[in-house]
C-alpha cells in the first residue's frame, strides 16, 4: 500500500491549467445521471486538481454508502462523500476513488434549499481535494481547505458553500 500523498504548499489558489486526468464514472444509483452529465463532473474535477490525477467518480445509493462508511471509517451511517486516496504513482499521478451517496447529497441540497447541482459541485471539489491530501480534521487544516474550495467555485461561478443558505433563492448553475 503506497502512503497517502503529500499534501501540497499552500500558495494561492488560481484555476489551474488542465491537468492530465483519466476519469471514470459509475452510477450504481442512478437518479442522479441525467442531472450529472459526465463533461459538467469533469469541468468539476478539473477545477480542483493540482496535478495529473486518475480518479473514480461512484454515485451510490444510502445502503451501499452506509456499508462502505462503515467497513471503512467504523461510523454506521450514509455519508455524503467518501474519499479512497491509494497516494501517487512514481509519476506523480493522485490515484482515488470518491464515492457520493446520492440519498445524503440530495437530502443536503433540499434542507440547505441550494440546487442540487451546487451542491453536487462542491462535493465533487471537496472529495478531489481529499484526494490530493488534504483533510479537515483539525481547525486549522479545515479553514484552509474550505478556503480553497470557496475559491474553486466561485472559479466556477459558483457561492460560498460555507455561508447560511436558509433564505438562499435557487438560481441557475453554469455549465
Amino acid at each position: 500500500m503506497r502512503p497517502a500523498p503529500q499534501r501540497p504548499q499552500q500558495k494561492p489558489y488560481a484555476m489551474p491549467a488542465k491537468n492530465k486526468l483519466s476519469l471514470s464514472v459509475q452510477f450504481a444509483d442512478d437518479r442522479l445521471a441525467a442531472d450529472l452529465p459526465r463533461a459538467l463532473l469533469r469541468r468539476w474535477v478539473q477545477a480542483a486538481l493540482l496535478g495529473p490525477a486518475e480518479l473514480t467518480l461512484r454515485f451510490v445509493d444510502e445502503s451501499e454508502g452506509r456499508t462502505l462508511n462503515r467497513d471503512y471509517r467504523e461510523k454506521d451511517y450514509a455519508t455524503n462523500v467518501l474519499t479512497f486516496a491509494y497516494g501517487e504513482t512514481e509519476e506523480n499521478i493522485v490515484q482515488a476513488d470518491i464515492v457520493f451517496c446520492v440519498d445524503v447529497l440530495m437530502r443536503e441540497a433540499a434542507e440547505r434549499q441550494i440546487p442540487l447541482a451546487q451542491h453536487a459541485a462542491h462535493l465533487v471539489v471537496h472529495g478531489v481535494l481529499h484526494a490530493q491530501g488534504y483533510d479537515h480534521e483539525i481547525e486549522e487544516d479545515a479553514q484552509e481547505m474550505e478556503a480553497l474550495e470557496t475559491e474553486i467555485l466561485a472559479g466556477l461561478g459558483m457561492p460560498d458553500p460555507y455561508v447560511d443558505t436558509t433564505d438562499h433563492q435557487a438560481g441557475k448553475i453554469p455549465i
